[in-house]
């Protein structure tokens, strides 16, 4: 048998358009549950794709600190979630949950 050439798997890749973005970030949503790293690591895949530099200047925060917050290992204060989605133009509807 051949040897089977494997790369990387990386979302920032597939992250082309707005439409893109809002799409994965929805589905992740949706699968996240109560998991919070899980959104903050969406997050972070958006971030990428915009670009890091540029976030760190319309957020105020230091790249370093946001690649960690945006992680999925870090643990993002809520105000930083929220100016990372305010800086990328993300803005989330509220709804209620029929359960």
């Amino acid at each position: 048998m051949g040897t089977i050439k494997l790369r990387k798997w990386d979302t920032v890749a597939y992250l082309k358009t707005d439409e893109d973005m809002v799409m994965y970030l929805e589905a992740c949503i949706e699968e996240a549950g109560d998991d919070a790293a899980f959104i903050a690591a969406a997050l972070g895949d958006i971030a990428r794709a915009k670009g890091m530099t540029q976030l760190a200047k319309a957020t105020g925060l230091g790249r370093e600190s946001l690649y960690k917050a945006l992680s999925g290992v870090g643990n993002p204060s809520l105000g930083t979630l929220l100016k990372v989605m305010h800086a990328l133009g993300i803005k989330l509807p509220p709804e209620i949950a029929h359960i």
